[in-house]
């Protein structure tokens, strides 16, 4: 079968040493949308996010594509017991923890093992856990941990584990914090430049063939935008203040179309959701189970 968990789950994916600059940080950030606001490009809180200078922060939704971005080709998908087809792919969901603020420069080694393979039936989802430490042999301190899942459609049905899932319910009052974020039309193509050149993002061909009327953006784009979104409205734009972030990838987005961010704090985290706003779509959901923990 196509994937065998009797070889996937517990796979050591080896290590990968990577760098970044803050030329990396900056188009991470314009590629979620930092400084599009009127206004942002003299004002001290966005250019935190879009000027290399003394106050120059990073996100922490940054380590989960900085050992990625200086990728060029489309995502390889040669997990050990997982022969599948990137056009059944999508991102289920993605969480990183923090140690720290992130260096807004440096080289790091990433370890990565497959810890978890869940038989949905009709599909399979497929978890990987990877931990980030400072410098080039492994060694270093702890940066920031990351776990992800893929949800692979038509790849389930061989009696496997169906696995759990904890449901975050948002609180039954007003939220503390609504914004909204339009998506520009090229917002896909900007951000695949942050090491994701999935073709369904881009080419309208594929994404067809994979069963969507239009490209769609990146899962990942959304949850750095969403995470940018409370950190400005909740946290006072203050990255340092965020030690993890946590969401379900629950619906896509297409560019041109506007997310709607709501969060409310919950002692030591904030809780969200983030939604499309308007258009025919308007209601459906975009992220779910978010937490953003504070540390």
């Amino acid at each position: 079968m196509p994937i065998d968990p009797t070889v996937a789950i517990g796979a050591d994916l080896g290590a990968r040493t990577f760098s970044w600059t803050e030329s990396d940080v900056l188009l991470y950030h314009l590629g979620i949308g930092a400084g599009s606001r009127p206004g942002d490009n003299v004002a001290p809180e966005a250019l935190r996010y879009t000027l290399d200078d003394a106050a120059l922060q990073v996100l922490p939704s940054f380590g989960v594509v900085a050992p990625t971005f200086h990728e060029t080709d489309p995502p390889p998908l040669d997990l050990p017991g997982c022969d599948i087809n990137l056009a059944q792919v999508v991102h289920g969901s993605q969480s990183i923890t923090v140690s720290g603020p992130l260096p807004t420069s440096g080289t790091a080694t990433v370890r990565t093992t497959l810890t978890d393979v869940w038989d949905k039936g009709k599909a399979a989802v497929i978890w990987q856990e990877g931990v980030a430490t400072a410098g080039d042999d492994g060694t270093g301190e702890e940066l920031w941990r990351v776990r992800s899942s893929i949800f692979v459609r038509g790849e389930g049905g061989w009696g496997g584990e169906r696995g759990s899932a904890t449901a975050v319910e948002v609180p039954d009052r007003e939220p503390d914090h609504v914004s909204t974020y339009a998506v520009t039309p090229q917002q896909a193509l900007l951000y695949r430049l942050c090491g994701d050149r999935n073709p369904l993002h881009a080419d309208p061909g594929f994404a067809k063939a994979a069963g969507f009327p239009a490209p769609i953006l990146h899962g990942l784009c959304s949850y750095g935008i969403v995470l940018r979104e409370l950190t400005d409205g909740l946290l006072g734009g203050d990255a340092r203040a965020v030690a993890g972030f946590t969401a379900r990838f629950a619906g896509v987005v297409f560019p041109g179309e506007t997310i709607r961010v709501a969060g409310w704090r919950e002692g030591s985290s904030v809780v969200a959701s983030a939604t499309v706003a308007g258009g025919d779509r308007d209601g459906s959901p975009v992220l779910a189970d978010c937490v953003l923990s504070l540390p």
